[in-house]
């Protein structure tokens, strides 16, 4: 369902592919290879059956292309999003969870799916690219323009002083 709800932002919506990809993986369980992890499988259903689901209601699923994907590892910027104990760190962990949120939104869905399936769903790179059916350098790609992308969208708020956000 997390996966799912980042790429279908409607929770309604996404309760159904939800429901849709297990009804679609019990009917292919027979078909279950071994090949890759169980999960690994049914992710791939579930990104599988989003997608479609956003061409039928008439949403065009973003296409992307490959950046270096040896630069995919170089993302040092997470240390500044740690701050903790006083009410303005409070409200500026708030709103850096905002603009992570809105920036992952905007995001073409092969990033998307990328980026929540490494940092909150914790795969590895051999894991998502499994899952998403690509090479590993591409994995690390999509992770990485992800990852600029929210970067680009936060500079202005880590460059700001905590009292003069908002």
């Amino acid at each position: 369902m997390r996966l799912v709800s980042r790429l279908v932002h409607d929770p309604a919506e996404a309760e159904d592919v939800v429901q849709e990809t297990f009804i679609k993986a019990y009917r292919a369980l027979r078909h279950f290879r071994g090949d890759a992890a169980f999960y690994t499988w049914l992710y791939r259903i579930g990104i599988n059956t989003a997608k479609n689901h956003l061409v039928t209601q008439g949403r065009r699923t973003p296409t992307s292309s490959d950046t270096d994907a040896e630069q995919a590892e170089s993302f040092d910027d997470g240390d500044k999003l740690r701050d903790n104990n006083t009410p303005e760190s409070v409200l500026a962990s708030k709103q850096i969870a905002a603009t992570v949120n809105a920036a992952m939104d905007v995001l073409p869905i092969e990033l998307r799916t990328a980026i929540v399936l490494r940092e909150i769903e914790g795969l590895s790179y051999e894991e998502i690219s499994e899952i998403m059916a690509c090479p590993i350098g591409t994995v690390r790609s999509r992770i990485f323009r992800a990852r600029e992308v929210i970067a680009e969208k936060l500079k202005p708020l880590l460059d700001m002083p905590i009292d003069k956000r908002w």
